[in-house]
């Protein structure tokens, strides 16, 4: 496991990267995307819901809540992981705006 200031460091980097790519789609997604102290969250106004992006530092992992469900993504190869999919945060964080606008086309 890693330390805990190595965890920030890859998890600010991550999330950061994260945001600029939301940041660019926000137009194409219908979302919008807010953060405040280090937790991303992003917005939707039809259907109305909200994704919420957190770095858990005890437990070294990004936490998702998204579609009702919470995601764990565990630090694996240089990114933060799904380790039951095998999805990189952004792919995952793609998938999930799909799924909520249904747009198909959707990426990041």
């Amino acid at each position: 496991m890693v330390d805990e200031q190595q965890f920030r460091r890859d998890a600010d980097r991550s999330l950061e990267q994260l945001k600029q790519s939301l940041i660019d789609a926000e137009e194409e997604g219908g979302f919008e995307v807010e953060e405040n102290s280090g937790v991303l969250n992003v917005v939707f106004e039809s259907p109305r819901a909200k994704f919420v992006f957190t770095p858990n530092t005890p437990v070294r992992q990004i936490w998702i809540s998204a579609l009702t469900t919470s995601f764990k993504l565990d630090w694996i190869d240089g990114g933060f992981v799904l380790a039951k999919t095998g999805e990189v945060l952004t792919a995952l964080a793609a998938r999930l705006v799909r799924e909520q606008t249904g747009n198909q086309a959707f990426s990041l």
